[in-house]
């Protein structure tokens, strides 16, 4: 209960400078802190007891609003939980509230919130990255112990990186997506974000699992993820693909990750500088094909007649449906629609589509052939620190350029975890450690070794 109110006294101290939370619930958290404390006291303490957290409004909180940051979801109180959110419960964790996101958690920035931007603790003037920038600045601001995310193109890591946390992107299928509005569903993935990396274990020894709620789950056994962390990387091979230091990359990064790759050294692992996915290039487009398509079909059900935003002002069934899209959704949204219904449609499919899905399959067989090599691949989290506020808004092309070192691991469908590797300008610098699939305990091994050795993760803001 003393946690519980103490990051509600946080949260009512500085959200007005921050903007992390759509919506906030202190009555749930405080009974179900005080519900914590009732186990605790009779001897049955879970993982996560008592243990605030802050959930990405994407995922179903039954009896919660769940907006997705947009108009078309301003007042939707799903009436079921997502499969994470059972989990979370079955552990006593506390529900804090709702956290600010990209709509339809579309963007690298956390400025396409239809209600308001979420601001960088380390610079209220910048970016916290995105989609999940309200869950990744509230974990390191102390507004919340630990956040739930979800990742398509980035969304866990970049804001991760951005602020200096750990965020970790689950192999595809490993964790339920039951419950988690879609965007693009063969990419997204559900994972968290915390504070240290045996934080990060702790949560997905919670999460992870089969559920057969979830078509696209897979049945593999789950390890204790606690038990893989040790300080020790010997005989671990580790690739840094020369791709992932793209040009534009800014000075202070390329260095701050040279030097966390010479820890990695020190501490054991050997290192190799000449490893090559060299269809990375692609990635890009073929994200921006394979993911706008998706949301095309995935979004189509906002149609103002289900549920959701409806348009009320109209002559005719269909005038309502296309008021209701054009007011409902944002202009970021309204892009990408566009951007995948072109590309689904008659005559462009196979010119579009269908070749995106055959480089997908390229850069898929690439990380294999890695993984064959290496134990796990090192890149940047991203080529830049945070960036100013309204600085990408009118481009988005740099604004997609944000996410170029992400976006080839959804596409293969890999783990990856960011951690906190230094600072550019007094913001914080994330290194990637990428895995094959189902090796969530070593790119978190790797993590908390070099975590181990070095102090970026215990800074804090100043607010």
């Amino acid at each position: 209960m003393e946690l519980t109110k103490a990051t509600l006294e946080r949260i009512a101290d500085i959200e007005d400078k921050i903007h992390a939370y759509v919506t906030i619930t202190e009555d749930i958290a405080l009974r179900q802190a005080e519900e914590a404390d009732d186990c605790i006291r009779s001897g049955n303490i879970t993982l996560l007891a008592g243990v605030p957290v802050l959930i990405k409004d994407v995922i179903c909180t039954k009896g919660i609003r769940t907006t997705c940051s947009s108009k078309m979801l301003e007042n939707f109180i799903p009436p079921y939980d997502a499969t994470v959110m059972k989990k979370l419960k079955a552990q006593k964790t506390v529900i804090l509230g709702k956290g600010n996101m990209d709509e339809f958690a579309m963007g690298s920035s956390t400025e396409h919130s239809a209600f308001f931007p979420t601001r960088n603790p380390w610079n209220l003037s910048c970016v916290p990255g995105g989609s999940s920038g309200g869950p990744a600045a509230a974990v390191v601001n102390n507004e919340a112990i630990y956040a739930i995310g979800s990742d398509t193109g980035g969304s866990i890591r970049q804001p991760a990186g951005f602020c200096g946390v750990v965020g970790l992107k689950p192999t595809y299928g490993r964790v339920s997506r039951f419950g988690l509005v879609a965007f693009a569903s063969s990419l997204d993935q559900i994972g968290p974000i915390t504070k240290d990396v045996t934080d990060c274990a702790l949560v997905m020894n919670a999460i992870a699992g089969y559920d057969p709620m979830d078509s696209t789950s897979v049945s593999y056994p789950v390890p204790d993820y606690t038990s893989c962390l040790n300080r020790d990387l010997k005989g671990l091979h580790i690739g840094i693909p020369k791709e992932y230091f793209v040009e534009g990359m800014q000075e202070g990064v390329k260095s701050a990750l040279e030097a966390a790759i010479k820890k990695l050294k020190e501490l054991g692992a050997e290192i190799d500088w000449e490893a090559s996915l060299p269809s990375t290039k692609y990635a890009l487009a073929v994200y921006y094909i394979v993911a706008p398509s998706e949301a095309s079909a995935n979004l189509a059900r906002y149609d103002g007649v289900k549920y959701g935003f409806s348009e009320q002002k109209a002559s005719s069934v269909i005038e309502a449906m296309e008021k209701t899209r054009q007011l409902g959704f944002g202009s970021e949204v309204k892009r990408r629609i566009m951007l995948g219904t072109y590309a689904l449609s008659a005559g462009y499919y196979d010119a579009y589509y269908l070749k995106a899905q055959k480089v997908r399959t390229l850069i898929e067989q690439e990380f294999e052939q890695a993984f064959e090599k290496y134990d796990a691949l090192v890149t940047p989290t991203s080529p830049t620190v945070a960036f100013k506020l309204g600085e990408k808004l009118e481009d988005p092309m740099q604004m997609y350029l944000s996410d170029v070192c992400t976006l080839p691991i959804n596409i293969a469908g890999v783990p990856a975890v960011s951690v906190p590797a230094g600072f550019v300008a007094g913001l914080p610098v994330g290194m990637q450690i990428i895995g094959k699939p189902f090796s969530e305990e070593t790119i978190l091994h790797i993590a908390f070794a070099y975590e181990q050795a070095t102090d970026w993760h215990k800074r804090e803001p100043k607010i």
